[in-house]
């Protein structure tokens, strides 16, 4: 394969996609400080310096609850620039991967969603998501949208982070009890992402569309705190309600997704939510690096 582009690449997502990659072409890798996603005219500028024949785009506005102050803002990094990396794939003849979120959804299911569930973002983080994937949709480019949820891994900011740090700081943490999701490991994706990416081009082109990319299984957020803690005595996970907690952005209360289209068409399934997260406890921590 040709040149690999990788936006984000600084990131908990982007730099295990770097590394994921790496054994299938030369890898690009771009973060903030290389190309602000904000910038349409600088995106058009790298893709036409890089010429890649993949673009991975793992570079995303992730602040949940500032997004919703700086709508602009999230709304040119996650709902224009997948639209206009679209548009240079198509021009170039490349094929795009774009990644996008659970909270398309409102949460009112009781069931996985599914790729056609209908959507109703309840965020001004989850409205521009929806957005990049109707402009990547509605570029015509050859192009694969990946949806995943609940995000973690060893470097950058996340929950199991977070946990980690207050469970260093805290004797006890309140924790989120009544909204349900799986977490997923930044490198299990891009483990996901490398391995149907090795089939090449002309076989992921054939390929396009939306699809959910999540780990099996589910929890809450409590769950999922309990589990990263479970070897740390020293700390008490108390569960609270979404009421007792309460944030600028309202989140899901329901972000369980689907895998049954990913598996029929790739013909593989993403591990266990819990396999996961043990073998990332178990992995190098990345140690002093920054997410971007």
């Amino acid at each position: 394969m040709a040149a690999i582009l990788v936006t984000g690449a600084a990131g908990q997502l982007g730099h295990e996609l770097v590394r994921a990659l790496a054994p299938l072409g030369e890898v690009v890798g771009v973060d903030r400080s290389q190309l602000d996603l904000a910038d349409a005219s600088a995106i058009v500028a790298t893709v036409r310096r890089a010429k890649p024949a993949l673009i991975v785009n793992a570079g995303a506005y992730t602040a949940v609850d500032l997004a919703e102050r700086e709508i602009a803002l999230a709304e040119a990094v996650n709902g224009v620039a997948p639209g206009v990396l679209a548009e240079e794939a198509k021009r170039a003849g490349a094929v795009l991967i774009h990644y996008s979120t659970d909270y398309v959804f409102d949460g009112s299911a009781n069931a996985p969603y599914d790729e056609d569930a209908p959507v109703r973002p309840l965020s001004s983080y989850g409205r521009s998501k929806l957005a990049g994937e109707r402009a990547v949709a509605a570029s015509g480019a050859h192009a694969l949208v990946f949806r995943t949820s609940w995000v973690y891994g060893r470097r950058g900011r996340n929950f199991l982070l977070t946990m980690q740090r207050l469970a260093r700081e805290r004797p006890e943490i309140r924790v989120v009890d009544d909204q349900t999701g799986t977490p997923n490991w930044s490198r299990e994706l891009a483990r996901a992402t490398a391995r149907i990416a090795s089939r090449g081009l002309p076989w992921l082109a054939e390929r396009s569309g939306l699809y959910h990319m999540s780990a099996t299984g589910s929890t809450t957020w409590y769950g999922f705190a309990r589990a990263i803690l479970a070897d740390v005595a020293s700390v008490r996970v108390v569960p609270i309600t979404t009421a007792e907690y309460p944030t600028p952005a309202h989140r899901p209360a329901y972000g369980v997704l689907g895998t049954a289209r990913f598996e029929r068409t790739f013909g593989f399934a993403l591990p266990d939510w819990r396999t996961s997260l043990a073998e990332c406890l178990a992995s190098d921590s990345d140690a002093g690096a920054v997410g971007g």
